[in-house]
C-alpha cells in the first residue's frame, strides 16, 4: 500500500513507540510485506531466521523484536511486537470506510459498463469501459477492474486475506493480519459464477488480461495470475503464488502458496501443487509431476496384483 503522501519515520516510531535506529530523516512511503516492497516502504519481521532476508530487502525501514546492527541507509525501529505495529499503521492509514449505499459516490464507472440489480461496488473502486457485472457482485473499496471485464453473478472480489498470527499463550489464539492491499483485474477477463478473489495483505493480487475463469474458483491473498491463463471450476489458488502466463488449470486443482507455474503449463484436473512447475509441460497428479511419468507409475501400479500373484506361485513351486 501506497502512503497518500510520505510520512517521516519519526513519526513512525512515535506512533507505534518504537526504538528509531539508523537513518532518522527518512520518508516513508508505503507498507508492504516482505515479497513485495519497494524503496521508501515499510515492512517487518518478527523471526530471528527472516533478519537477513529483510534486512537486505528493499524495505527502506524495517520494524523488528531485536536491535541490529543497521545496513547502511535503512531505519530500524524495534519494538516487542513488530506485527501489532505493523496492523497499527494500515489500520491507521487505511481505515474501514462503511458503505451507506449499493454503489459508492468513489466509485468511477466507465462508460458502457452496466450493472445488473444488488451488485454492490464499494468505496474508491474503478471499473472500466463496456464491462458486465451480473446480479449479486460484491467488489470491495480500492479495486480495480479493466475493460470489457465479464463477472457473474455471487461473485467476491477483493475480500481480505487469509493471514493470522497464532498466539498460542491467550484464548483467542489468531490475531488477524489487516488487509490494505487491492485487487486488480486487467482488460478481457471474464469471471465465473461463485468465486472468490481475495486483496493482498499489503500489495496487489492481480489478474491478468484475457484470463477466463469458471465458477467456484478462489484465487488467495497477492497472488498474480499472468495473461490468457485458463481455469476450470474448483480450482483455488495459495496466497502469493504467480502463475504465468497461458497456463490452463483444469477443475479441482490446489495451487499451494509462495511458488511459481511457468508459462504454458498445464496443470490436469484433481492435481495438487506443492511445489514450482516449470513452463511448457503438463502435470497430472498430487503431488503434481509430468504426466507423462505419472501415467507409467499408475501404469506399473496395476500390475501390482498380478505381479504379486506371479511371486505367490513361485513360492509354492
Amino acid at each position: 500500500m501506497r502512503f497518500d503522501q510520505p510520512v517521516s519515520v519519526q513519526w513512525i516510531a512515535d506512533f507505534i513507540g518504537a526504538k528509531l535506529v539508523g537513518n532518522n530523516t527518512q520518508m516513508c512511503e508505503g507498507i508492504n510485506e516482505i515479497h513485495k516492497v519497494t524503496t521508501g516502504d515499510i515492512s517487518f519481521v518478527d523471526f530471528e531466521k527472516y533478519y537477513d532476508k529483510c534486512l537486505n530487502s528493499a524495505a527502506t525501514v524495517i520494524i523488528i523484536n531485536k536491535e541490529v546492527e543497521c545496513p547502511e541507509g535503512k531505519t530500524l525501529l524495534v519494538t516487542t511486537e513488530p506485527f501489532t505495529a505493523y496492523v497499527k499503521i494500515v489500520t491507521r492509514f487505511r481505515p474501514f470506510e462503511p458503505a451507506f449505499k449499493m454503489i459508492s459516490d468513489s466509485a468511477v464507472i466507465g462508460a458502457g459498463t452496466h450493472l445488473q440489480p444488488n451488485v454492490f461496488v464499494g468505496n474508491h473502486v474503478q471499473i472500466g469501459k463496456n464491462c458486465l457485472i451480473h446480479p449479486n457482485v460484491t467488489i470491495y473499496d480500492h479495486c480495480i477492474i479493466g475493460d470489457n471485464v465479464i463477472i457473474h453473478s455471487g461473485t467476491v472480489i477483493g475480500a481480505d486475506a487469509f493471514y493470522f498470527k497464532r498466539r498460542k499463550e491467550r484464548t483467542v489464539q489468531y490475531d488477524k493480519m489487516e488487509s490494505c492491499g487491492r485487487v486488480i483485474i486487467e482488460n478481457d477477463v471474464e469471471i465465473g459464477a461463485g468465486c472468490t478473489i481475495d486483496k493482498g495483505v499489503s500489495g496487489d493480487t492481480i489478474i491478468g488480461a484475457g484470463t477466463k475463469f469458471d465458477n467456484h474458483i478462489h484465487v488467495g491473498h497477492g497472488a498474480v495470475i499472468g495473461k490468457n491463463c485458463l481455469f476450470a471450476a474448483q480450482v483455488g489458488i495459495g496466497g502469493k503464488a504467480i502463475i504465468e502466463d497461458e497456463v490452463i488449470l483444469w477443475g479441482q486443482v490446489g495451487v499451494s502458496k509462495d511458488l511459481v507455474i511457468g508459462k504454458g503449463a498445464v496443470v490436469n484436473a484433481q492435481s495438487g501443487v506443492p511445489a514450482s512447475l516449470d513452463a511448457g509441460q503438463s502435470y497430472f497428479g498430487s503431488p503434481a509431476i509430468p504426466a507423462k511419468e505419472k501415467m507409467k507409475e499408475l501404469f506399473w501400479v496395476k500390475q501390482i496384483p498380478e505381479i504379486w500373484q506371479k511371486i505367490k506361485k513361485l513360492e509354492k513351486q
